[in-house]
């Protein structure tokens, strides 16, 4: 396991890998036909999770992708990503509650960097609700703490370093919900091995190659999304009519 105490941010060197983010699209695109070869969906609500700052607008690619598949992809309908992962969850989980009534089942819920994070803790405090969490670029040890954003936080007010130990003391609660968690090890925004869930039980680690900024246009992203949605879909009851 890889100590705490070798985790630190992407340095200002290693953030420039991020402008090959440009090459994406078109590496989308000549992945076409593989990603339309993934399982088909069956209808059930997806919703997706943007990152630090980000918005709606940000998995707008993704939800494209999904809802092609058959999927009803949606965003989290909560404007801009703030920061503030207590708040936010808790402004979340009126939304999935929501869903839930509808549609009488548990939601997945795939979540881009900060977006996954607060995937994670709704789904440690109401596993009910919550089918299976993606996460992808995720700073899911220590928060911002080892992350480029880390020092906008600090501006914002926010201490770091009591975020990674609340982050480290919530892990001692497991998650009990399947967790897909896809790092890259040229991430320039956050630091990879803070990416890996070595708390989960029912967690896959998996690594693609691509930017920080490039993961939400990323085809093996799309693609591993695909596969955890429907290895994790809802199994019909015993005897019930098909």
């Amino acid at each position: 396991m890889t100590a705490v105490a070798d985790l630190r941010p992407p340095s200002r060197r290693e953030s420039l890998v991020e402008a090959l983010t440009a090459l994406e699209p078109a590496r989308l695109a000549l992945h076409g036909v593989s990603l339309a070869r993934q399982p088909r969906g069956d209808g059930r609500v997806v919703l997706c999770l943007p990152g630090f700052a980000a918005t709606d607008a940000s998995t707008v690619p993704l939800r494209s992708y999904l809802r092609s598949l058959g999927y009803d992809a949606r965003g989290w309908g909560l404007g801009q990503n703030g920061g503030d992962v207590i708040s936010l969850v808790e402004r979340l989980l009126t939304t999935v509650r929501g869903i839930v009534r509808s549609t009488g089942t548990p939601v997945p819920l795939v979540g881009w960097s900060l977006g996954g994070v607060i995937s994670r803790e709704l789904a440690r405090d109401a596993p009910e609700l919550v089918e299976q969490v993606v996460t992808f670029g995720s700073p899911v040890v220590g928060g911002p703490k080892y992350t480029r954003v880390g020092a906008v936080y600090q501006a914002r007010g926010f201490d770091v370093d009591a975020i990674a130990a609340e982050t480290a003391a919530r892990d001692r609660r497991p998650i009990r919900v399947p967790i897909t968690a896809i790092y890259s090890r040229t991430d320039g925004i956050v630091a990879w091995r803070a990416c890996i869930d070595r708390t989960s039980p029912q967690v896959r680690n998996v690594e693609v190659r691509t930017t920080h900024l490039g993961l939400g246009i990323h085809h093996r992203v799309f693609v591993e999304v695909a596969q955890a949605l429907h290895r994790h879909r809802p199994r019909p009851a015993p005897g019930a009519s098909r």
